[in-house]
This record gives C-alpha cells, sequence and structure tokens, in this order.
C-alpha cells in the first residue's frame, strides 16, 4: 500500500493485493462485491478450522458431560460459519452472522478459557477487515 503526501483518502493497492482481491471476487462468484464482504469471507473461512478444533478441543478434554457435546457445539458452530460464508453476498446477513460468530467465542471463554484468546484474535482481525474493508469500498464509491 502506497501513501501520497496531501492525499489521505486516497487508498492504492499493490499488485498482490489486487491479485488477491481480484481472485476473492471471482471466488465469490460475482463481479461486483464489497472488499468488506471478500474480506470477512477470507476471515470466517480460516476461522472454520479454528472452531472445527475448538470442538474437538471440548470433545477431547472432556469440558462437558456427555463429552460428545463438544463435538455437536463445535459442529453447529462450524455449520453456522459455513451458512454466513453462504450468505455473505445477500445483503448483510452474513456479515450479522459473522458477528454472531464472534460472539460465541466470548460465550465459549465460560467452558474453556483459551478460547478467549482465540476470540480475541479472530475478533480483531475482524474488525480490521470490517474496518478496513468499508474504508476501501467508500473510496471506491467516491472514485465512481
Amino acid at each position: 500500500m502506497t501513501h501520497n503526501p496531501g492525499q489521505d483518502d486516497d487508498l492504492v493497492l499493490s499488485p498482490s493485493e489486487q491479485r488477491a482481491h481480484n481472485l476473492a471476487l471471482r471466488a465469490s462468484g460475482t463481479k461486483k462485491t464489497s472488499t468488506q464482504k471478500s474480506l470477512a469471507s477470507i476471515a470466517l473461512g480460516f476461522e472454520l478450522f479454528v472452531v472445527f478444533l475448538i470442538g474437538l478441543t471440548l470433545f477431547g478434554l472432556g469440558v462437558f458431560d456427555p463429552a460428545w457435546v463438544g463435538l455437536v457445539i463445535g459442529g453447529v458452530a462450524c455449520l453456522l460459519i459455513i451458512v454466513a460464508l453462504g450468505l455473505m453476498r445477500m445483503g448483510n446477513v452474513g456479515i450479522i452472522l459473522g458477528w454472531i460468530v464472534h460472539g460465541l467465542y466470548f460465550v465459549g471463554a465460560f467452558f474453556l478459557v483459551p478460547i478467549l484468546f482465540v476470540g480475541l484474535i479472530f475478533t480483531g482481525l475482524w474488525l480490521y477487515c470490517m474496518w478496513k474493508g468499508a474504508q476501501i469500498d467508500r473510496m471506491r464509491e467516491a472514485r465512481l
């Protein structure tokens, strides 16, 4: 990203960032999608693997009685993320479900404290994606 003095609102993507953005647009199946939604999809895609591993951890440590409840919780959370990814192109439903997923991290911290650290990291990433994606979308709209 380069910054031109005197143009605080000008954001220029590097060639690798532009390629990644174009790839995300192609993967989403649309040509006109917001950068915010593209970044949100990428973040939730990474979180899908982590949430799956959290479910396995809840099961393996026997946090719940019976232990299989941890697998069910992890599976339902993974399903929620998959639905959010699928609905990302339809209005703001995917974004709202993404916020719910991040709220669930903090609920999970009541059962297993290390989930709090994972939740803080991914919620920070999510907040950055929401903020920076919205900023890029606003600048694109202003240019058009």
